[in-house]
């Protein structure tokens, strides 16, 4: 056994290993490659399922279509031997085809059906495609174009599935000439263009010439005769090298046809001569009858009758014994028989699957009527838990019920005890200022003054007494719940109202309050909620503004809703602090110009107390130049 046998054993043993891909369709005979399989295929003590390989690949390769069937004849064998469905199946597409080749349509196709019942037995995808476009062919060259067209998009769709790009692409292929012979070119093109993408994209060259050689053909049918010939030329070079002379008997016909339609009659004879000569070689009988259909033609052209009518006889004896009515027969009943043995084997596996569903429907039943049992014993027996669960969980509701009500009495509790301190603080601080004020007056002597500081006392603690007893009366009222008593307010009075209040701690840090609000604005709102908002917001603004500032109360009518602003000339606040401000729940400790402390509650009481009465609160704010809180209130 020289190297190079022993190399191509290595090589079969690996192919053999890791299962090939077949590729269908499309042969690329390499009978140097055969000669070299049959001195492995002649050694006595080849493993069969080497010598399977061998054979398949020798049937494959073969360039003798006489001899390819015989091969494809003992692979047949040696596989139904060792029960191997695999290589049945592609010894019967070797079969089929090769029968295809001769002529032989219906033994073709019944060869063709066992490849496909062997390829559906190994669950072969790719397999059953290869059958399936086999039979296309078979059926394609018989002018069933029906049928053809059926098992081409079997076959596609099969091949997309499995995303196998070369035999994909040969199916395309095979499928346009399904078209191209049924007359539809476009169609033809299409599906050319997409298989030739393909095959250039994996670099199949055979591939590239058949589809090359095909569109050939369209553009020949088309009267493109120029693209046509420079096509079906480069493909006939190409499969020349490879030794596949099977289409370019074909390719020939198509430009013997080009060279008639330019009137070179002579031209037009040489290549289908050379037709006729590479059919008969490699017995190829629908290329030899096609071929003298031709010659018969061309001759009659040039007036030749007695070399036409000789070959218009022979292309009438290589039809009928390709077409005749029995055959055709044949090929029907042997279609009608594989889909009726499908339909059967569909009928079984359904009839079965009818068996497993009453199985398991009887087992869900006695599994049911088991549960069912077991249910009701399980239900009795957790009836009393369920009645002591149930009253358990009611009186574990109701102290879960007192308890929250308990914490949002004392949340509303503390919530309202820090109101009250927060809110003294600004008569506090008026009591502050109306201190220092007293003490220079008294310096001074001066009598008058503390006249008008006695009348400002008085005042102070009239005011500071309404608030407390309107603050406890809140309190008092509320029974764990802000109350909320909506009712018409006049603003003007309200504001009046609130000005006066903080007029001492005005005068102290010497700030103007300014009103410039109507008699005509007037809200629907609760009130104490009202003056919390106000007094705070006018506390805020006296508390941020240096000496010789000015606050200012003022409304404007947007809509349904009154805006009433707010607007100091004081420090101001950044875009950030007043994210701060505007954001839930939050509490800041902060100084005013003079040093004045406060909680960080009052602006969290009046976004709430804003929300509470319907409204809205924006802020607006520049560093050094002051603020303005605008708070939008329904009028109804």
């Amino acid at each position: 056994m020289n190297i190079k046998f022993h190399t191509l054993l290595l090589k079969l043993l690996l192919t053999v290993g890791f299962s090939i891909i077949f590729i269908f369709g499309i042969k690329a005979q390499n009978q140097q490659l055969v000669d070299s399989l049959l001195e492995i295929q002649n050694k006595k003590n080849l493993p069969d399922t080497i010598r399977l390989e061998v054979l398949h690949e020798i049937a494959f390769n073969e360039r003798n279509t006489s001899k390819r069937l015989n091969y494809a004849k003992q692979l047949i064998v040696l596989a139904e031997k060792l029960n191997n469905q695999l290589y049945l199946h592609r010894g019967y597409l070797q079969k089929g085809q090769a029968l295809r080749e001769k002529g032989d349509y219906s033994k073709a196709i019944n060869s063709l059906y066992k490849a496909a019942k062997a390829a559906e037995k190994e669950n072969y995808q790719a397999g059953f495609a290869g059958a399936y476009i086999a039979l296309a062919g078979v059926y394609n060259a018989n002018d069933d174009h029906k049928n053809s067209s059926h098992y081409y998009s079997r076959a596609i769709k099969i091949l997309r599935q499995e995303q196998d790009s070369v035999n994909l692409a040969t199916a395309l292929l095979n499928a346009g000439d399904g078209y191209l012979n049924a007359g539809k070119l476009d169609s033809a093109l299409l599906y050319f263009e997409e298989s030739g993408k393909i095959f250039q994209e994996v670099e199949y060259l055979i591939g590239t010439a058949y589809n090359l050689g095909n569109m050939g053909m369209v553009h020949a049918l088309k009267g493109e005769h120029r693209i046509a010939k420079n096509k079906m030329d480069l493909a006939t070079v190409i499969l020349r090298d490879m030794g596949d002379f099977y289409p370019i008997a074909v390719y020939d016909i198509y430009i013997a046809d080009i060279y008639k339609e330019n009137n070179d009659l002579e031209r037009a004879i040489e290549y289908a001569q050379h037709s006729l000569k590479i059919a008969k070689e490699h017995s190829l009988k629908e290329q030899i009858r096609d071929a003298n259909l031709k010659l018969s033609e061309l001759y009659d052209a040039q007036n030749k009758y007695q070399q036409a009518y000789f070959h218009q006889s022979q292309y009438l004896i290589y039809r009928d014994s390709i077409n005749s009515e029995e055959k055709i027969r044949e090929i029907a009943d042997m279609r009608t028989e594989y889909e009726v043995n499908q339909r059967e084997a569909e009928i079984q596996l359904l009839k079965t699957e009818q068996e497993n569903q009453y199985i398991i429907f009887a087992s869900m039943a006695v599994i049911i009527l088991l549960l069912g049992i077991l249910s009701i014993l399980y239900y009795r027996n957790s009836r009393k838990k369920q009645k002591l669960n149930s009253l358990l969980q009611e009186r574990k509701e109701e102290i879960e019920a007192q308890r929250d009500q308990l914490e949002a009495i004392n949340a509303t509790r503390e919530k309202f005890l820090s109101i009250i301190a927060h809110d003294l603080m600004g008569p506090v601080n008026s009591f502050k200022g109306l201190s220092v004020i007293m003490k220079d007056s008294i310096e001074k002597e001066d009598k008058k003054d503390l006249l008008d500081i006695h009348r400002i006392f008085d005042k102070t603690i009239t005011n500071l007494s309404t608030l407390l007893t309107n603050l406890l009366d809140w309190s008092v009222t509320q029974q764990g719940n802000i109350p909320y008593n909506p009712e018409k307010i006049n603003l003007q009075q309200l504001s009046e109202e609130l000005l006066d209040l903080f007029f001492n701690t005005a005068e102290n840090k010497q700030t103007k309050l300014r009103l410039e609000i109507t008699d005509d604005y007037e809200i629907w709102a609760d009130a104490n909620s009202v003056k919390t908002i106000f007094r705070n917001l006018v506390s805020n603004a006296l508390k941020f503004t240096d000496e010789g500032g000015t606050i200012q109360l003022s409304a404007q009518k947007s809509g349904q809703f009154i805006a009433i602003k707010v607007q100091d000339t004081g420090m101001g606040m950044s875009p950030q602090k007043i994210d701060i401000i505007l954001a839930e729940d939050h509490f800041e400790r902060s100084q005013g110009t003079k040093g004045e402390r406060g909680l960080g509650l009052g602006l969290q009481l009046v976004k709430e107390f804003t929300r509470m009465n319907g409204g809205k609160m924006e802020i607006e704010s520049e560093i050094n130049k002051g603020t303005t809180f605008i708070i939008s209130l329904p009028t109804s």
